[in-house]
């Protein structure tokens, strides 16, 4: 347990160093929108894409860790819709309430197993994010605008836009065609990708909205509990069902035990969703998840020992 905190304390450290540093104006409010597109736009695609490049996509274990993926994601979104049709929610409260189940915070995904479980590890979580980020996006497209409906382009518009897929695609094009990243390039993209997860946790920080916990407590009370608690207990039993390896295991239930990320924010004001109900979802997520993460991977960590 002292390793897995010693191991988790500086992201959070990093987290709550962005909420402070924006909250004193420093280094300035502009500053904070430009390097979240930095990251999203080329820090952190460089870091999935180079991942990729050497991943071992002809593992024979990959296809158990997909489904072990489709399965969780399946079950959750089932239960969504039957909660939605017994609870009489709208699509703009639905939405919110969705991606606050399925949406997961990537940066701090990637750099807690970064932190725990090195190089393997990472290459592990970017095959599962090729999988999990397209899937989850549909789904908070379709959870956000269902009732008025939507084209089969406008779903798939902002999967085939988004660069943290596209940065998927081109590394598993250039694994699978032997290119790799040659000449230079894998040092290039390596230190692109180093500068990629202490600024994203940053940015986390600052886009945190304490404000917004005034409002709505029971609802985001049991939504950060079926979040931090629940959906890692589901991904739990899954790797427990299909027998997978510990690393696998350890990976799945860490990504389905992260709080939400922030970008559901900006995906739920744009398509008209309850942007209150989704800030304070993010923010109570994030602000539990020190202590969640702690309890849920301390216990991963017991039961594999």
């Amino acid at each position: 347990m002292t390793a897995l905190f010693q191991a988790l304390w500086p992201l959070f450290a990093l987290i709550v160093g962005g909420f402070v540093l924006r909250r004193k104006g420093f280094p300035g409010e502009a500053f904070w929108p430009a390097a979240e597109r930095l990251n999203y736009f080329i820090l952190f695609p460089a870091l999935l894409a180079s991942s990729l490049a050497s991943a071992p996509l002809n593992d024979p274990g990959l296809a158990r860790q997909a489904l072990a993926v489709v399965l969780g994601l399946g079950i959750a979104w089932v239960a969504l819709l039957i909660a939605k049709r017994l609870r009489g929610w709208n699509a703009a409260r639905f939405g919110a309430i969705a991606q606050g189940v399925l949406r997961f915070n990537t940066y701090l995904g990637l750099a807690a197993v970064g932190s725990l479980y090195g190089k393997p590890g990472l290459t592990l979580a970017a095959l599962m994010l090729a999988l999990m980020v397209p899937t989850v996006n549909v789904m908070s497209v379709w959870a956000l605008t269902a009732e008025r409906g939507i084209s089969p382009r406008s779903l798939l518009l902002p999967i085939v836009r988004n660069p943290l897929i596209l940065a998927c695609v081109a590394g598993a094009l250039l694994n699978v065609s032997g290119i790799g990243l040659p000449g230079g390039t894998d040092r290039l993209f390596n230190l692109l990708a180093v500068a990629s997860l202490p600024l994203g946790l940053l940015c986390v920080g600052a886009a945190l909205q304490p404000q917004e916990l005034r409002a709505e407590v029971s609802a985001l009370g049991w939504n950060c509990a079926i979040r931090l608690l629940a959906m890692p207990l589901l991904a739990f039993a899954i790797a427990r069902l299909l027998a997978l390896p510990p690393l696998e295991s350890a990976l799945l239930v860490m990504f389905f035990a992260l709080p939400t990320a922030p970008t559901a924010y900006v995906l739920t004001r744009q398509l008209g969703g309850e942007s209150g109900l989704m800030a304070g979802i993010i923010t109570l997520q994030t602000l539990l998840a020190g202590a969640s993460l702690l309890l849920v991977m301390g216990a991963i960590q017991a039961l594999g020992s």
